[in-house]
C-alpha cells in the first residue's frame, strides 16, 4: 500500500505544469458550465414550457455543433502546427457567450447560447486534447490524460454544488444564479493565457498540407479508424446527463436538490479518472475499457427500474464511474494510434463521430422518454451498450499488438 503510494506520488510529480494548468482550464469553465447546465434543463420544461424531446434535440444539436467544428479546429492546429491560440479563442469565445444565458427569455434564446457556446468548445476541444499529447512524457499519458479529465469534473460537480448553493440563497432565481456562472468562465481564460506553454514543434517532424485530404486521412491508420468506430457505437449507449436531470425530477425529487444528481455522477468521475489513466499506462487498457462499459450497462438498468432517490443515487454512481473508466482511456487510445503531426486532426474526427452519435443518441432518448417514459430511454441505452461490448471483443485482437492497447 506505501509503495502504491509513493509510486502515485512520483506520477504526479512527473506530469508537466501545463498539464496540471490545463486541468485547472477546464475546471474553471467547468464550474461556469455547469452552474448552468445543472439548472437548464428543468428550466427550460418547468419555466419556459418545453417538452423532454426538445430538451434532446438542443442538447443533441449543441454538442453535434461543438464536434463539427472540431474537426475544423483539430484540422487547422495541424496545419499551423499551433494548439494555444485555437484553445485560447475556444475558451474565450464560450466565455463571451456565458451573459447570454441570464438574459435569454426565450427558447430561441437558450438555443442560441448553446449553439454559440459549443462553437467555442468545438473550437478549443481538438487543439488542447492534442497539445495535452505533446506536453506529456509517453509513458504517463493515460495519467495526464486522467488527470486533466479529473479535473475537468471536479468542476463538473463544484458547477451543480454552486448552484444548489445559489438557488436556496435567491429562492430559486435562474437569472442570478447564470449571472454568477459568468465569473469562472472569464477566469479559466486568464489561466490559460498566462499558465499554458506550448512546445516548439520538433524539425524533423513533417509538414502537413491538406489535414482532411483522404490521403492524410488514411495516414491516421486502420487502428485508429477502428477505435473511432467502437467509441462512435460507445456514444450510442450514452446520451445527454440531462435525462439523469429529469429522471431525478420524475422520481419526485425537489427543484432545488436536482443538480445534486450531477455532483454524484462527476464526483465519482472525478475520482475514477486518474486513478484509471495511471492503470491504463501499466495494464491493458481494451480491459478496462470494457470494465466502463459493465459499470454503463449496470447504470442503465438501475435507472431503468428505480422508483426512489436511493436507487436513483446508485444508478447515478455507476453512471459517473463509467465515465471515469471511458473518457481519458479513449483520448490516450487516439493519442497512441494517431501520427504526431495530425493529432488535432485525429482528435477532431474522433469527436465528431461521436460528436453525431450522440446527436442521434440524444434525439432518440428524448423520443422514447415522451412516448415511454424513462424505462424506455434507459433500456435503449442498456441495448446498444451490449452491442458495444460485444464489438470491443470482436476487434480486440487487432488492437492488442499495439503497445498498452
Amino acid at each position: 500500500m506505501k509503495g502504491g503510494s509513493i509510486e502515485r506520488d512520483s506520477t504526479r510529480q512527473g506530469i508537466p505544469a501545463g498539464i496540471w494548468a490545463l486541468g485547472f482550464v477546464s475546471m474553471l469553465m467547468d464550474i461556469s458550465s455547469e452552474m448552468i447546465h445543472a439548472l437548464l434543463p428543468v428550466y427550460m420544461v418547468t419555466v419556459l414550457g418545453t417538452s423532454a424531446l426538445a430538451v434532446g434535440v438542443i442538447e443533441g444539436v449543441a454538442e453535434g455543433t461543438a464536434s463539427v467544428t472540431k474537426v475544423f479546429s483539430g484540422a487547422l492546429s495541424d496545419w499551423l502546427a499551433k494548439r494555444k491560440f485555437l484553445a485560447v479563442l475556444g475558451y474565450g469565445l464560450a466565455a463571451l457567450t456565458k451573459p447570454i444565458f441570464p438574459l435569454a427569455f426565450s427558447i430561441e434564446w437558450l438555443i442560441a447560447a448553446r449553439f454559440i457556446d459549443r462553437i467555442g468548445k468545438g473550437i478549443r476541444g481538438a487543439p488542447r486534447d492534442a497539445l495535452v499529447a505533446e506536453l506529456a512524457p509517453p509513458h504517463l499519458r493515460g495519467a495526464s490524460y486522467g488527470l486533466r479529465q479529473s479535473l475537468d469534473t471536479i468542476g463538473a460537480f463544484l458547477g451543480p454544488l454552486f448552484a444548489i448553493g445559489l438557488m436556496w440563497l435567491t429562492v430559486d432565481h435562474f437569472q442570478t444564479v447564470f449571472w454568477i456562472a459568468v465569473i469562472p468562465a472569464f477566469l479559466s481564460v486568464a489561466l490559460i493565457l498566462v499558465a499554458v506553454k506550448e512546445p516548439e514543434r520538433p524539425r524533423e517532424q513533417r509538414r502537413v498540407r491538406m489535414p482532411l485530404h483522404r490521403d492524410e486521412l488514411r495516414r491516421l491508420g486502420a487502428t485508429y479508424w477502428w477505435i473511432v468506430a467502437v467509441a462512435a457505437v460507445f456514444t450510442l449507449a450514452r446520451f445527454s446527463e440531462a435525462f439523469l436531470i429529469l429522471r431525478a425530477q420524475s422520481i419526485g425529487m425537489p427543484l432545488a436538490l436536482v443538480p445534486v444528481v450531477l455532483v454524484m455522477m462527476s464526483l465519482a468521475y472525478s475520482l475514477s479518472a486518474y486513478p484509471v489513466g495511471v492503470l491504463s499506462d501499466r495494464v491493458n487498457r481494451l480491459t478496462l475499457l470494457a470494465l466502463g462499459l459493465v459499470l454503463l450497462l449496470l447504470a442503465d438498468l438501475i435507472l431503468a427500474f428505480s422508483t426512489n432517490i436511493v436507487g436513483l443515487g446508485i444508478g447515478v454512481v455507476f453512471w459517473g464511474l463509467h465515465m471515469g473508466f471511458t473518457q481519458g482511456l479513449l483520448a490516450t487510445l487516439i493519442a497512441e494510434a494517431a501520427p504526431p503531426e495530425l493529432l488535432g486532426t485525429a482528435f477532431g474526427m474522433f469527436n465528431l463521430m461521436t460528436g453525431i452519435a450522440l446527436l442521434a443518441a440524444s434525439v432518440v432518448a428524448g423520443a422514447l422518454w415522451d412516448m415511454a417514459g424513462p424505462q424506455g430511454t434507459f433500456m435503449a441505452g442498456a441495448g446498444f451498450t451490449v452491442l458495444t461490448l460485444s464489438g470491443l471483443f470482436v476487434i480486440r485482437s487487432r488492437l492488442r499488438e499495439r503497445p498498452h492497447a
